[in-house]
């Protein structure tokens, strides 16, 4: 009579070789995959980090237009909208442009114009809050309007929104490829499983036979590949890792650039790759092999 099956005395290189020919196909792709989630990961950390520095900026400041009423200059109503918010509470400081500041902002606009000083071009004052205790655009208001100073407060809400909006789209779009990345490499680990068992049908019937469990063989499957996803996880990582010191490098002090403006701490990111890809691949391996060995029985 046969002895029983001892798990603990099998030997899993005859029926799961360490090395294989497909090998290499599949560490290639799979590090592929993980050199483009880690570069995600860090695009989305840059526009992040850009998003909050833009929101932060805009708001701890305003701008006023100011618009002279009759008798009076357009650079003395502008003076004038300055000294009132100056003194109103939450206001850190208010000044007004100069007027080439203000032609600049509307030269796009209107082209390459020469007698801009011509025209009845608003005066601007730029108005930065108190990082306490800030006030808001209808008390900036309230206050122009005591000294009779015919003016327009624009707090930046809308570009707020705009930006808070385009932070949290590159979010979610950043989450949609890390799903699609981990799908397709899961994908790909599932069919070298079923390859892989498709070339050993019979040594596990001969397994199952000798009193093997389902749950063991795809042990087997889940470790080999998990170890193979890991190594290419490593490489995958490596190589990111290696273009975002490059890329931060020749960026100087500013990062990529003012847009997108990568930090040494965002290539942090690439070190759960490997343990994430591993982690893929197992469950992926562990799946699939159960569900098809069940099948062969």
């Amino acid at each position: 009579m046969s002895e029983p099956f001892d798990p603990h005395r099998w030997r899993p290189a005859p029926f799961l070789p360490e090395q294989e020919a497909r090998d290499g196909a599949l560490i290639f792709v799979v590090a592929v995959l993980c050199f483009l989630a880690c570069l995600t990961a860090m695009g989305v950390l840059a526009a992040d980090r850009a998003a909050s520095g833009w929101t932060n900026q805009l708001v701890g400041e305003a701008t006023v237009i100011v618009r002279p009423r009759g008798g009076e200059t357009p650079d003395a109503a502008a003076a004038r909208a300055a000294e009132t918010l100056a003194g109103t509470p939450g206001v850190a400081e208010a000044r007004a442009l100069e007027p080439a500041k203000a032609y600049d902002l509307i030269r796009p606009f209107l082209g390459d114009v020469s007698d801009l000083e011509d025209l009845p071009v608003p005066r601007l004052v730029a108005v930065t809050l108190d990082a306490k205790h800030p006030t808001d655009a209808r008390r900036l208001d309230a206050a122009l309007k005591a000294q009779g100073v015919d003016a327009t407060v624009d707090d930046h809400s809308i570009w707020i929104k705009d930006i808070r909006r385009a932070g949290r789209l590159v979010r979610w779009l950043g989450a949609g490829i890390f799903v699609l990345i981990a799908a397709a490499a899961g994908a790909v680990v599932a069919f070298a499983t079923r390859a892989g068992l498709a070339g050993r049908r019979d040594v596990v019937e001969v397994l199952h036979m000798s009193g093997a469990e389902d749950d063991f063989i795809a042990q087997l499957f889940q470790v080999r590949f998990a170890r193979v996803a890991g190594l290419a996880g490593t490489i995958g990582a490596v190589a990111a890792g290696v273009l975002a010191i490059g890329l931060r490098l020749a960026g100087g002090s500013e990062g990529l650039t003012p847009a997108a403006p990568l930090a040494w701490s965002d290539i942090l990111a690439v070190v759960p790759c490997p343990l994430l890809a591993a982690a893929v691949a197992a469950i992926a391996a562990r799946v699939t092999a159960t569900r098809l060995i069940r099948g062969m029985q």
